[in-house]
């Protein structure tokens, strides 16, 4: 009997798998999920395909931040080649929780760009809610990227206008750096990405929002491939 209601899955894009659930979160003022970031973080992955560009799953995000072993945490990380990475961006998110799935009430973003050599925060939040959860990431992280990068807020990243919208923003801007690095990224160590910024707007955001809830309906559409 097929599965109905809200745990019902509806779509299976590379390993991520969306719920109906997902749809109503996109469909309304609602604060996004994992698996929603998670999706939209492997559909920029498929739009620039690179083994320099990594984009954290939420849930890798997360262990890095609260894992209490640092030998486990050491086999976790090895495998995820982060030295070798030029740009890797990391969704942070403030819940310390480990045994509540899904916790959290913000969502920002952390990006390291090998070519300046930094960590970058983005928090759309007016008083940058994440900034200890970014650094515990950032703590972490470093020694494994082989480099001796330094830490940053970012003064001019985008600003919400409600208490929802912070996982749309961390999508938006993870595009816009993306963009960024695929056009000009190697040439652009000292201005990074901040000029671009500007197009992350509160319509644009809502825009996405909707693109996103479209992008995924269309995909669900999508003729079947056979093997």
């Amino acid at each position: 009997m097929a599965k109905s209601g809200a745990d019902e899955k509806i779509l299976s894009y590379n390993d991520v798998i969306l719920r109906r659930s997902d749809l109503d979160i996109l469909k309304g003022p609602n604060y996004l999920n994992d698996r929603i970031i998670e999706f939209y973080f492997s559909y920029l992955s498929s739009l620039f395909p690179s083994d320099d560009i990594f984009l954290v799953p939420p849930s890798i995000a997360f262990w890095i931040k609260e894992c209490p072993d640092p030998e486990s945490l050491k086999d976790f990380m090895e495998p995820l080649h982060l030295s070798r990475r030029k740009l890797i961006l990391l969704p942070i998110n403030d819940n310390s929780d480990v045994c509540m799935a899904e916790g959290g009430s913000h969502w920002s973003l952390l990006a390291f760009d090998r070519n300046s050599n930094v960590f970058v925060h983005h928090d759309s939040s007016s008083g940058c809610m994440n900034e200890y959860h970014a650094k515990q990431v950032y703590k972490v992280t470093l020694p494994y990227t082989s480099s001796n990068a330094t830490y940053k807020e970012c003064p001019n990243t985008p600003k919400q206008v409600n208490g929802y919208d912070c996982g749309v923003y961390v999508l938006a801007i993870a595009r816009v750096i993306c963009q960024w690095y695929a056009s000009s990224g190697t040439q652009d160590a000292d201005t990074l990405w901040f000029s671009h910024l500007e197009q992350v707007t509160p319509s644009a955001v809502s825009v996405m929002r909707n693109d996103i809830l479209g992008l995924i309906k269309g995909l669900m559409a999508a003729p079947k491939t056979v093997a």
